[in-house]
């Protein structure tokens, strides 16, 4: 090791020199020594800083210590040290799994306390026992828990309300609607389409916690859900509920079936009228028009509306209404079948279908059976069943499957006794459904406008000599007087009626006998004309009927003139009055023809649950 000479300073050994420029750099022996020993080192002759024997050697015997080299570890030292240094590692994995674990256990309690699990209820006893929010587990019949659900109906605000201010009660209903905001919540539960309850939730500052868990519950809530809901009645001024003075403080809730978040469109938009609607299209905010196409394929949702729902229950009015009149008239209802070997009426088209190798087709109407029933010495029968018509009639009055209020009677001397039946039959319905339905016309009203259906107490029947004055006089070109009444026709005909007679409901009889079926009888006097009848309610026809034609020979010549095919069904059908069989007529109405025109509504298919045409097979 030799000496770096430096002016006025103390000698530097070169190695440790080298080894400290060619570790930390110049810049810093600079920083350290001063520029001096810098200068004077990178000016050092080579052979002054290291020689070159040196220079050549490793680095590791190059700066190897010159003390005498350190004693060889033994077995038993080296494999301490390794224990030691494994020991350390053990300890740090240890702690550090420890942490991880601290941490673990710190987000699963922290998961736990905000987790809100799915609730059963198996009994009411056990109730405090569980979460008062979460979805219920699904309803598998597991128990009856005990709990009683009440119907909103019977909430309200007074003392006199079945259950009052002051009452916890159990309810089930669709979520209207919700909005929750900060530490409270106001939501709208809905039974039967159109009663409501409003319901509240506000945070207890006493709970904070379990306060935040049911607002979070509550926010996952989605509008169309089904839920269960307990709560205190309380009295209020509500004015978004059919509830208006009172509402439920929410004690516990729990979704029993939830609804999409996204729906095809909302059952508020489907309750407005075309009123409404139409005044929204210059605002800031028009409501949306859903059109008809839209609504069918997601009828189930459409019929959540009020109005729409509640014509489903008219529909159901009118076939009690209907059933009670007959039975009140000594009718027996009878269920015929809808397969058959043959075509029911001549003139409209059928269904056919594969029947164990032979053909048949679905029913156009139980007319041949509601005869042969006569025939049967049933003297009075009814049916409420499905008519079939394959006809490609695309209207907003036409269905190519609709139900049938079908009856037959015997008669002694004359068609009109059924017509007398018929009639009375119509004004127990009109009658009854205004005052036992008044609830369900006047939401219905709301949305689609119509006044009550007017009528006269005996019935009113225009022959057809006198239609055919009353459109000629409408400067309708009636021809030979002996073809179908058009639609335009019909209408023109039921506003005379109208100033005429001052009713909307009235029979039309003595129908040309080319445009009936062949089961009709001729008029005896001209047998041009027929003993048939048809009658409207504002202007069109709701029900066709006629005074059958029960002499076999007759009804063979009949079918003969209209070149019908005297087919396996015909042949029992006749055979049936050989046998012997009263006089008798009869009638078929059109249950969504019926409700489709005392609603004044703009299309039958708003008169049936799942109306079928031509373009429609589903849902």
């Amino acid at each position: 090791t030799e000496l770096i000479p430096l002016a006025g300073r103390s000698m530097v050994s070169t190695t440790p020199m080298l080894l400290f420029l060619s570790s930390a750099g110049v810049r810093r022996a600079v920083g350290r020594f001063g520029p001096s020993v810098a200068t004077a080192f990178l000016n050092a002759p080579t052979s002054t800083v290291m020689p070159m024997a040196t220079r050549q050697q490793p680095l590791s015997t190059r700066f190897m210590s010159t003390d005498a080299p350190a004693e060889e570890k033994t077995e038993e030292e080296k494999a301490a040290i390794k224990a030691q240094r494994e020991a350390r590692k053990a300890e740090k994995e240890r702690k550090k799994a420890e942490k991880a674990a601290k941490k673990a256990a710190k987000a699963a309690a922290e998961e736990a306390a905000n987790r809100i699990d799915d609730v059963t209820y198996l009994s009411a006893s056990e109730q405090d026992s569980y979460e008062p929010m979460g979805d219920m587990s699904v309803v598998m019949s597991r128990s009856r828990s005990g709990r009683e659900f009440v119907n909103v109906g019977d909430i309200g605000g007074s003392d006199d309300a079945k259950y009052g201010p002051g009452k916890t009660v159990w309810l089930r209903g669709r979520l209207n609607s919700i909005r929750v905001k900060g530490g409270s919540c106001f939501l709208v539960l809905r039974q039967n389409s159109f009663d409501t309850v409003q319901a509240c939730f506000f945070k207890d500052k006493e709970n904070p916690e379990q306060s935040a868990k049911m607002i979070k519950y509550l926010k996952t809530l989605t509008a169309e859900s089904m839920v269960d809901l307990e709560g205190t009645v309380t009295t209020a001024d509500v004015r978004s509920a059919s509830i208006q003075d009172a509402e439920l403080v929410i004690k516990r809730i729990h979704s029993v079936s939830k609804a999409d978040a996204m729906l095809p469109f909302l059952v508020e938009d489907a309750a407005r009228s075309e009123k409404e609607v139409e005044e929204s299209q210059d605002t800031d905010r028009p409501f949306p028009r859903l059109g008809q196409e839209l609504r069918l394929d997601h009828r189930w949702l459409d019929l959540r509306a009020p109005a729409n729902n509640a014509i489903m229950r008219v529909q159901s009015a009118i076939c009690q209404l209907f059933r009670e009149s007959l039975y009140s008239q000594g009718f027996v209802e009878i269920h015929t079948p809808k397969l058959i070997a043959g075509e029911s009426e001549s003139g409209a088209g059928v269904f056919t279908t594969d029947y164990f190798g032979t053909t048949a087709c679905l029913a156009q109407s139980p007319q041949l059976y509601k005869q042969m029933a006569i025939s049967s010495d049933l003297d009075r029968v009814f049916e409420i069943g499905p008519v079939f018509r394959a006809e490609n009639s695309n209207t907003r009055r036409h269905l190519c499957e609709f139900t049938g209020l079908d009856l037959e009677m015997a008669i002694n001397e004359h068609y009109m006794e059924t017509l007398e039946v018929v009639h009375n039959m119509f004004k127990h319905i009109f009658e009854n459904l205004e005052t036992r339905w008044a609830k369900e016309l006047e939401v219905i009203r709301t949305q689609y406008e119509s006044e009550p259906v007017t009528f006269t107490d005996e019935p009113c029947v225009l022959h057809w000599p006198e239609a055919m004055e009353i459109l000629k006089e409408k400067e309708f070109d009636m021809g030979d007087e002996l073809g179908d009444l058009t639609g335009a026709q019909e209408l023109a005909l039921g506003a005379a009626v109208k100033e005429k007679y001052g009713t909307d409901f009235f029979m039309l009889d003595k129908y040309p006998s080319n445009i009936r079926p062949f089961y009709t009888m001729p008029d005896p006097a001209d047998a041009r004309f027929s003993n048939s009848y048809d009658m409207f309610i504002r202007g069109q026809e709701i029900c066709s009927g006629a005074q059958r034609c029960h002499d076999p020979e007759l009804v063979t010549e009949i079918i003969n003139q209209k070149g019908i095919e005297i087919g396996d069904g015909l042949k029992t059908y006749i055979e049936s009055f050989r046998h012997g069989v009263s006089p008798h007529a009869g009638a078929g109405i059109g249950l969504e023809r019926v409700v489709f025109l005392y609603l004044g509504l703009d299309n039958v298919r708003k008169a049936s649950m799942f109306p079928r045409d031509p373009n429609r097979c589903t849902p």
